[in-house]
């Protein structure tokens, strides 16, 4: 049995991501997460970064990765 990211059609798109948009630049069924590397197809991709241009799973991985690259985000004042 094929699960939905193997096939003849099933490549890794490469992907320039745009504020609220993003734009397929090679053609392909999913990205990777950046942070997981979960595969995440074309139709469920939700999250990204358009200054790192990475793509994330789901909304938490996403403040991870930000807090990650912006510890003083953490900080209240």
């Amino acid at each position: 049995m094929m699960n939905r990211f193997e096939g003849p059609g099933a490549r890794e798109a490469r992907i320039r991501y745009l504020d609220g948009d993003f734009q397929v630049m090679t053609p392909g069924a999913f990205v990777r997460c950046a942070v997981t590397e979960q595969p995440i197809q074309l139709d469920d991709l939700k999250y990204w970064s358009v200054a790192r241009q990475e793509a994330y799973v789901n909304a938490e991985t996403s403040l991870a990765r930000e807090l990650e690259m912006h510890p003083e985000l953490r900080k209240r004042s």
